[in-house]
């Protein structure tokens, strides 16, 4: 049995610290530059030391993400920011474009080196290409099944590690990579600009009937016909532990406190009783399920993680 990382993620100081009372193994943040959540409040670099230093306190880890897709304009800053990031010392940075990775390599030859899913991780074959280059971990696209995950586990080495989302938002386009929101409002999801407009409410209009809006009805809330229901797998964390996964990921870096605090609590005694008794798991089950619906208005899924072919 490998031992089972929860990764919870944070938009501020607050929220970090947050993360780190109610459960995390591990915290996700943002720098000011090179994640995929500009509108998060995200972390200036004193917040970061200071992020560190009380995670640390608790024998909880920190990484940052810089896993934009670059632009040749980025590859510069790209170079100061991780030179900042050698002396602020996360515990790893998470990327998902080739080029970010090389300089990743050059200027932090020290540091773990995540692959974002951003990166398109389907196969057992890109996993040991990143590993070949010197990543520590890959983070599973999540179009793939558990089955698909287990096999891949079965083929990379034992010390490259496996991260999966567990519970959160499920992007609507393949591993994250959207051109909607650049197409509809010139921001760029894949520099971190997301506007989220699979998530605007919708009418279809003939095209001989301009201005006559007809609704396609989904719920008393509105027609959101883009938007995925929120992927939660709080009772099926025995099929994410036998699938060999080291992380538990929790989608959310523009998410409260509250919210924070209610999912890292809550997945964390599911992980805890199951790891004690399984029974015990099974027993609390209606708690969980209860305690987490009390943080979203959103249908649940298991995504693609029971897929088959």
């Amino acid at each position: 049995m490998r031992k089972t990382e929860l990764l919870i993620p944070a938009g501020s100081l607050e929220v970090l610290k947050t993360a780190v009372i109610y459960g995390a193994d591990a915290v996700y943040i943002g720098g000011e530059a090179f994640g995929l959540r500009a509108k998060a409040k995200n972390f200036t670099n004193d917040d970061i030391r200071e992020g560190i230093a009380f995670a640390h306190k608790h024998g909880v880890k920190v990484y940052i993400t810089a896993n934009i897709l670059a632009h040749n304009d980025d590859l510069s800053g790209v170079e100061e920011y991780f030179n900042e990031l050698k002396e602020i010392k996360p515990d790893a940075v998470i990327i998902s474009d080739p080029g970010v990775f090389a300089i990743a390599k050059r200027v932090i030859p020290d540091m773990e080196l995540h692959i974002s899913t951003q990166a398109n991780n389907t196969n057992y074959g890109t996993y040991l290409f990143w590993h070949q280059l010197g990543a520590k971990r890959v983070v599973s696209a999540r179009e793939l099944s558990l089955a698909e995950i287990k096999e891949i586990r079965g083929k990379i080495p034992e010390d490259l590690e496996i991260e999966s989302f567990i519970h959160g938002a499920m992007c609507m386009s393949y591993s994250g990579r959207c051109l909607l929101s650049n197409y509809m409002t010139g921001r760029d999801a894949n520099q971190g600009a997301c506007t989220h407009p699979c998530r605007w409410k919708y009418s279809l209009v003939e095209e001989k009937r301009p201005g006559e809006y007809m609704p396609v009805y989904e719920n008393e809330r509105g027609t959101y016909i883009f938007n995925s229901k929120d992927l939660c797998m709080i009772e099926y964390i025995p099929e994410m532990m036998d699938a060999g996964i080291d992380s538990f990921k929790i989608e959310g870096r523009m998410k409260t406190a509250l919210y924070v605090a209610t999912v890292a609590r809550t997945y964390r005694k599911a992980i805890d009783d199951y790891n004690k008794d399984p029974e015990l798991y099974k027993a609390n089950m209606d708690w969980y399920r209860s305690e987490i619906g009390k943080c979203t208005y959103r249908e649940f899924t298991t995504g693609f993680l029971f897929w088959q072919a």
